[in-house]
């Protein structure tokens, strides 16, 4: 028994990948003619706000896990953070949803891709569905029940 649990412990734990990409790549992704509905959070983990509000993220994407839904999580902390800081927060808060870290030195060019009133203020969040071409973004923490709110129009 001991042995077995020696056997487990040892075997490296499946943590979650945090990808570098640049906007373009985002870009690509968010843009796809797909009926998916995506859910993205624009967040850093120096950001007291949008620490406090993944888990309306973490609990979206499982309670609509056998939906159309998909949630992003875009770090907008800096590349050279990543395996000193995003990475260990991803793993201690055990995230599950897909954590992409955008390197993107100039804000301005790209902010306004995303929406042309968004200030550059995070948490910031996009819903977005192509296909229906629906769109919603909220520049402000969302509760849970806001969030779930905003969502169930898209579905």
């Amino acid at each position: 028994m001991l042995l077995g649990l020696g056997l487990l412990l040892a075997l490296p734990g499946r943590s979650q990948q945090v990808a570098v990409i640049k906007f373009p790549e985002l870009q690509k992704r968010l843009s796809r003619p797909t009926d998916t509905t995506y859910v993205v959070n624009f967040w850093a983990t120096w950001c007291a706000p949008c620490v406090k509000e993944l888990p309306n993220f973490e609990q979206v994407g499982t309670t609509y896990a056998n939906q159309k839904v998909k949630v992003l999580l875009v770090s907008l902390d800096y590349a050279s953070q990543l395996d000193k800081k995003v990475r260990p927060f991803v793993r201690q808060r055990a995230l599950k949803s897909e954590v992409v870290l955008l390197n993107e030195s100039d804000p301005n060019s790209w902010l306004e891709e995303v929406d042309a009133k968004w200030t550059g203020s995070i948490p910031f969040t996009l819903i977005v569905n192509n296909k229906t071409k629906q769109r919603a973004t909220f520049e402000r923490e969302l509760s849970k029940a806001q969030l779930t709110a905003a969502l169930q129009k898209f579905l």
